[in-house]
């Protein structure tokens, strides 16, 4: 558990001066005293790069607004993450984030908070259930943007393998639907193999291995649904010798992504912002405890990354 404090950094000039000068996020308990606000957080997996991300900006955000922040890694399992939602519940924390492991398997974690009259925000991933808002980026046009990109390199012929993430993920669904609706525009360009390397650059490097063993140079371009899957087709595709005949294309633009499209080795990436996902998060988070107008709905817009504009990428 990553338990991280409110912080207020400013002069004590008085309570009335302390409160207008930070911008603090407080409530008054029974006896009037002022404590910070509490969200809790269970996200999907912190073994994956852009989860740990998109966590920490939420940490960051939830500090300068002086909100105490509570994060736990649901290790990829929905029932664990609906424990953890049971948890935040029996705390009476003032909000709960969630970063979703299934869009079926996790939705009773938002139907338990809204009947606790929790507000319950999903943050990166969808659930089936509907929570009181919802901050991510729109999945099926990064699966359009990968597959034009893919499709504009391949003049609309060859053939295509996509490595998908967690199946049954929203992700996963939506990345997949988009990049379908493009495959339809251009008859030329066949999918020939299409299988879950789950999010993770090691089984995706072994599955690359196997569909090399399979189609061999038959292989034209590979649709990995995120970075981790990219990394590890590139590696099995370079220990090949293929790289330099194979586009390979995935979706995050994580530091080690980015470095590859600087080199050569991963043709593109779509960048997904986690700092505007996870701060967005929480001020949605706020907004909902204090009463405020917020939008059900916040879409942070994917953008393509190739080696002529990756430059603007790296930090």
């Amino acid at each position: 558990m990553i338990r991280i404090p409110s912080t207020i950094v400013c002069n004590v000039l008085g309570l009335t001066l302390l409160l207008a000068g930070c911008g603090q996020s407080g409530k008054s308990d029974q006896n009037g005293q002022d404590k910070p606000l509490v969200i809790g957080a269970t996200m999907l997996s912190m073994q994956n790069e852009f989860i740990v991300n998109v966590n920490d900006e939420m940490a960051k955000k939830a500090e300068e607004s002086g909100v105490e922040f509570i994060s736990v890694d649901a290790e990829r399992s929905a029932l664990k993450q609906i424990e953890q939602v049971e948890s935040f519940i029996a705390q009476k924390v003032d909000a709960i984030i969630m970063n979703p492991c299934e869009v079926e398997a996790s939705s009773p974690a938002v139907t338990k908070a809204l009947a606790a009259h929790i507000p319950i925000i999903n943050v990166n991933s969808a659930t089936s259930a509907k929570p009181t808002a919802f901050v991510g980026s729109d999945d099926v046009e990064s699966g359009r943007i990968a597959m034009n990109y893919i499709a504009k390199r391949l003049n609309g012929k060859g053939n295509v393998v996509m490595m998908h993430g967690y199946m049954g993920q929203a992700a996963q669904i939506q990345r997949e639907q988009g990049a379908r609706e493009v495959l339809k525009q251009f008859p030329g360009l066949k999918l020939i193999a299409h299988q879950t390397g789950e999010w993770d650059r090691a089984k995706s490097m072994a599955l690359m291995e196997n569909w090399i063993q399979s189609y061999g140079s038959d292989i034209n371009a590979v649709f990995a649904q995120n970075d981790e899957m990219g990394m590890g087709a590139v590696k099995a595709l370079t220990s090949a010798g293929l790289k330099n005949k194979v586009i390979v294309v995935s979706i995050d633009a994580i530091p080690d992504a980015l470095q590859a499209v600087k080199n050569g080795t991963l043709d593109a990436t779509i960048f997904q912002n986690a700092e505007q996902q996870g701060a967005k998060a929480i001020e949605t988070a706020i907004k909902i405890i204090k009463g405020q107008p917020y939008d059900k709905e916040t879409l942070v817009p994917f953008e393509l990354v190739t080696k002529e504009n990756v430059g603007q990428y790296i930090k």
